[in-house]
């Protein structure tokens, strides 16, 4: 987020505009959670559907009631020691009054917290591609739950917090590509290190049941991200909002077609997934960088993450760890192209005077913080995230029986299924969708 600065004397006043405009950018990003669970949900096989979309539900709400009791306090109070937040009147929202304003700025405390609130909420969502078709629900719960304490509350007090070491480093994260991306993409990690493979990865078919499902998710991230990307200035008093706004756009349509076109020439076609993960590269890239680059600079990182997550995807076969939908490989590898290339593209036009090495920073000033933000929190959110799963896992069990995975999880963990073909009359397998072509990049292992 944008730091607090105080231009003049005179205390700010409340602005209608800027509220209005951060409602709506707090309601924009909470959308980009259902959006996630139709994007996730239409990357599994028909048996984890429901599961895939609860994983992402269940996040509005436990993260929803930590964040009023508690979350708030710890990622935004006043600070101690560089590493940890803590406001009295945070707790339980008992001591903001209705009009109070967030220091700094023209929109209120409560304006702040929910705008917040939605990027708590999204985060460790983002984690659950990655654990598709095998964890209990009460273990995912509970990993939530653990995992917005002590590892999301901490890392978004040092990125953004006032005092927070990250911040007062310098470390530019405009909307999240530490905090949110980097954070969530090496918790994945974390915890698939310790839970293990599928049973049948890289021996079963594992291809996205109903790809127009996730095509309607990536619309629906890419719609909420403007709100995500230019709501994050708190305001929208002097262009660098717009400046986000446009840069979010330009590099996610960059990224798309640099996707698309590595998939071409590797693979030889273009796959309608290979354009949703490429949009959604983009969106990660841009998240840190968008206040920092011009819009030039905004197509060269686009282009840029929009390369690497291609090829990065399909690491987890050499390398044998089941990253289920490329989490791994588009948020986290994302998160870090976006953050280092403010290192080389930063202009000093837009958000700060902090340029890159190709605006004339040759010492790599802003290269080394950047740097020292992302290989922190990637490490930190890595080794915290692979305890918690271990923890979990010992004591009431991370996984489901193998059975349960094979006959499908929705059944075993909700008794439901996504699509009821019982009425259908000819049965489910003379309309189940022809298996799609394994053509992509992801391969297609969701």
């Amino acid at each position: 987020m944008a730091p607090a600065i105080t231009l003049a004397a005179e205390a700010p006043k409340l602005s209608a505009a800027n509220t209005g405009f951060m409602l709506i950018c707090s309601a924009l990003v909470l959308l980009m959670t259902p959006g996630l669970a139709f994007f996730y949900g239409g990357m599994v096989r028909v048996k984890s559907t429901l599961n895939m979309l609860m994983m992402s539900f269940i996040s509005m709400g436990i993260v929803t009631i930590l964040w009023v009791l508690y979350g708030f306090s710890l990622a935004f109070g006043t600070d101690k020691g560089s590493i940890i937040g803590w406001t009295s009147d945070f707790v339980g929202f008992t001591g903001i009054g209705k009009v109070e304003l967030w220091p700094g700025y023209t929109i209120p405390v409560y304006v702040f917290a929910t705008f917040q609130l939605m990027f708590a909420i999204i985060t460790p969502a983002l984690i659950s591609g990655a654990l598709a078709d095998r964890v209990k629900f009460t273990a995912w719960s509970l990993f939530v739950a653990l995992w917005a304490t002590v590892v999301y509350f901490p890392v978004a007090h040092w990125v953004w917090g006032t005092g927070g070491w990250a911040f007062d480093l310098g470390v530019i994260d405009f909307a999240g590509g530490t905090a949110v991306h980097i954070n969530a993409g090496a918790a994945a990690l974390g915890v698939i290190l310790v839970i293990g493979k599928r049973v049948g990865f890289k021996k079963d078919p594992m291809r996205p049941h109903s790809l127009p499902l996730v095509m309607l998710g990536c619309g629906l991230l890419w719609f909420g991200w403007f709100g995500f990307n230019a709501g994050s200035w708190l305001g929208n008093d002097d262009g660098v909002g717009a400046l986000m706004f446009i840069n979010t756009q330009i590099a996610t349509a960059a990224a798309m077609l640099a996707w698309l076109a590595y998939e071409k020439i590797r693979h030889g076609a273009f796959t309608t997934l290979g354009a949703a993960s490429g949009a959604v590269a983009g969106l990660v890239a841009i998240t840190p960088s968008g206040g920092a680059v011009s819009p030039l600079g905004a197509i060269a990182v686009g282009a840029i993450a929009g390369v690497l997550c291609a090829m990065a995807v399909g690491l987890k076969y050499k390398f044998g760890y089941d990253d289920s939908l490329d989490v791994v490989g588009v948020h986290l590898v994302g998160g870090v192209a976006g953050s280092l290339l403010i290192g080389f593209f930063a202009s000093g036009g837009g958000q700060s005077d902090a340029t890159g090495v190709f605006y004339g920073d040759h010492s790599f000033n802003q290269l080394w913080k950047q740097c020292a933000g992302v290989f922190a929190v990637l490490a930190y959110s890595l080794v915290v995230s692979a305890i918690l799963a271990f923890l979990i896992d010992k004591t009431i069990g991370m996984r489901v029986s193998e059975d349960e995975e094979i006959t499908g999880i929705d059944q075993a963990e909700h008794a439901e299924t996504a699509y009821d073909f019982s009425g259908a009359g000819g049965g489910a397998a003379r309309i189940l969708p022809a298996p799609v072509a394994d053509t992509a990049t992801k391969k297609v292992d969701a």
